[in-house]
């Protein structure tokens, strides 16, 4: 008669009993690590649907600012068939840049100044073209250089000069996530919405305005005319330059 097998209750060298505490940590461990990846793989397929979503909405500003040059192209030739001539809506974006003073300014230009977010030389903001903007640009007039950008300019701008206020810090636009976290609220989520915004002058221009930090510009190359303290239309550099701007920006840029 064969002996019944007792095992024994003392483990050997091959059976290490694992506290439960440290089972319960390798669990949560190995929970946490599912859940990383999952999350992981989530934020990955949102951001390759924004990137589309963006692609898209580039492609439809393309389309709209094509339109709209030859739009204009269209309206031009027709009126010169008719014997007439073609005038352009009014502009409603410009771009201010300050070019001088600091010291012994009246207290009036002092403030608009501060308003306009124009409080050292070479600074530079875009600006809506209103009544009220218009009365307060012709009061700082001789301290600044003003006109219409075009979107060239824009977004010359905006990717090599353009910063956030981002937690009243100025941070580099260096992500289209910084933009959608500051101003997803109103349907800007990436630079470009933003460059369309302010090229367009849009409902949430004042947004997307103050969103961007006064840009710091450096002096122009050659330096200012000679005459600086004397208006454009006079051979000087203070006052608005129109179109002419343009030309300014991209030495300064």
């Amino acid at each position: 008669m064969t002996k019944p097998v007792v095992k024994s209750s003392v483990p050997t060298q091959d059976q290490v009993l694992v506290p439960e505490t440290l089972l319960k940590k390798r669990k949560s461990q190995e929970k946490a690590r599912e859940q990383r990846s999952a999350d992981l793989e989530k934020k990955k397929k949102a951001n390759k649907e924004k990137r589309g979503v963006i692609f898209k909405r580039a492609e439809q500003y393309v389309k709209e600012y094509r339109d709209q040059e030859r739009e204009k192209i269209r309206l031009a030739r027709v009126s010169k068939q008719q014997g007439s001539f073609f005038v352009d809506d009014q502009p409603k974006l410009v771009f201010v840049v300050r070019i001088k003073g600091i010291n012994k300014i009246a207290p009036k230009p002092r403030k608009i100044l501060q308003l306009l977010r124009l409080l050292q030389i070479n600074n530079g903001v875009f600006i809506k073209l209103t009544k009220a903007t218009q009365e307060m640009l012709t009061i700082v007039n001789p301290y600044i250089a003003y006109g219409y950008p075009n979107l060239k300019t824009v977004r010359e701008l905006v990717y090599k000069r353009g910063y956030g206020k981002i937690d009243k810090q100025r941070i580099a636009l260096t992500d289209n996530q910084l933009v959608e976290d500051n101003l997803g609220k109103y349907g800007i989520v990436c630079v470009e919405d933003l460059i369309h915004e302010i090229f367009t002058v849009g409902p949430n221009f004042k947004q997307a305005s103050n969103f961007l930090w006064p840009f710091k510009l450096s002096n122009p190359n050659g330096g200012f005319r000679a005459r600086k303290f004397k208006h454009f239309i006079e051979g000087g550099d203070l006052g608005n330059r129109e179109e002419n701007i343009n030309a300014l920006i991209r030495q300064m840029n």
